[in-house]
């Protein structure tokens, strides 16, 4: 292993320990700056939205912060403000994740203002008026934005009778329809410390970082925390189907054609990453970007995306184009699909495209933030703790017939799925 490798996370120095509540605390000690950094997340995510209040899980998860039983928001606020640091929350499908650095120093108020976060909102109405006033100008704006609802879209289409088809944020309906209550409610029945996992990197003693959570979140106890419910079947589209979501008066059309793709445990995710960099992303868009956009000058910008987490992922190509354009454009990027389907990738393509990937770790990892990213990404996946340092020879062992074969298992020119916004 060379020394590069070495110095990224590994069993040697990630310290991962499960207490007794069932938070799982994962350290790495970086005493190379005077600063720290926590990331998390606990099981309590938009799997437990229902339709009529979809937007719950997000709309709890940014009330949270918005004052507690002994501090206000503005309390809150303050206390963050004065030393420099920053918190925030968000919600998933599966997760409410969370995020927050300051100074060494700062890192018990850090924790205790996370466990008081987590442990006692109480969502005052004035304040959870105000967010619901947010969410609604933020909906507002999406409704009207041609790359967001191509993108909704393409999810309806893709996960047609699953909870992956409802945006994580709701709609201005559902917002509508969510009172004080569903947010306490909520919390109630769905934040506990059971599946809870917290990362920290930074400059302190690993022992000394788990002493600190422990006394900040080790009682926390919640009998009546409920269990993410399961994933239903996914069923991969049959055939090609194409759905339009109209907004007028628009100058640019934008269009999401693809399917569903491999999950993140899959064995073929990595050959996957790598098809995924060939068609849309090396160099500015790679042959998407190639085709649509260099040679045929008909979008403003064109790329691939493969997106992959616990359940089903997706695997989809974006497009902005003039809206006189869009059947041209969605011409071109089905013959590139099909051409990518039969033929796969080059050596050369293949090659450039691992040494990106390998170069680029060392890059995704100096960061104190990065490698809490890396680490929670290490267990929430159960990818084990040396998954870094095995990353480059696993990525440099992929061969093109292993791309081509992972290629062909999701991406199929007789079933994709076609999503247009515009006028």
């Amino acid at each position: 292993m060379s020394n590069r490798q070495q110095s990224f996370p590994g069993p040697d120095d990630i310290t991962r320990i499960t207490i007794p509540n069932g938070i799982t605390i994962l350290v790495r000690a970086n005493f190379n700056s005077p600063s720290v950094v926590i990331g998390g997340h606990l099981a309590c995510g938009s799997l437990f939205d229902t339709d009529e209040k979809s937007g719950l899980a997000d709309f709890t998860a940014s009330g949270l912060m918005r004052g507690t039983e002994t501090r206000t928001f503005q309390q809150i606020f303050d206390a963050l403000e004065s030393v420099g640091a920053a918190m925030s929350f968000g919600a998933g499908a599966h997760n409410t994740g969370f995020s927050g650095r300051s100074l060494i120093e700062d890192l018990p108020l850090m924790l205790d203002l996370l466990a008081d976060v987590l442990r006692h909102p109480v969502f005052p109405a004035e304040q959870i008026e105000r967010l619901r006033a947010q969410f609604l100008t933020n909906l507002a704006q999406r409704a009207q934005d041609t790359a967001e609802m191509a993108s909704i879209t393409f999810d309806q289409i893709v996960f047609k009778g699953h909870p992956y088809a409802r945006p994580e944020d709701g709609w201005p309906e559902t917002i509508r329809a969510i009172q004080r209550d569903d947010l306490a409610d909520f919390h109630q029945r769905c934040f506990g410390p059971r599946g809870m996992v917290i990362a920290l990197v930074g400059a302190i003693e690993p022992k000394t970082a788990i002493d600190q959570v422990i006394e900040a979140l080790g009682d926390w106890a919640n009998v009546a925390q409920m269990s993410l419910p399961a994933l239903p079947p996914h069923k991969p589209l049959k055939k090609v189907v194409t759905r339009r979501y109209k907004i007028p008066g628009k100058s640019q059309a934008d269009l999401v054609i693809g399917a569903s793709g491999p999950y993140r445990k899959d064995p073929e995710y990595i050959a996957d990453t790598l098809g995924n960099s060939v068609l849309g992303q090396f160099g500015l868009g790679g042959r998407i970007g190639k085709v649509v956009r260099e040679k045929s000058g008909l979008a403003y910008y064109a790329s691939s995306s493969l997106n992959a987490g616990i359940g089903p992922g997706s695997w989809a190509v974006s497009a902005g184009v003039n809206p006189a354009n869009v059947q041209k454009a969605r011409d071109l990027i089905c013959e590139e699909i099909a051409r990518f389907v039969e033929k796969g990738v080059t050596p050369e393509e293949l090659a450039d495209s691992q040494s990106n990937f390998i170069g680029r770790l060392p890059l995704s990892l100096e960061s104190n933030s990065g490698v809490a990213s890396a680490l929670l990404n290490i267990e929430l996946y159960d990818l084990g703790l040396d998954y870094y340092r095995r990353y480059p020879a696993m990525v440099g062992a992929v061969t093109r017939e292993q791309v081509l074969t992972a290629v062909r298992k999701y991406l199929d020119p007789e079933r994709l799925a076609i999503a247009i916004a515009g006028p």
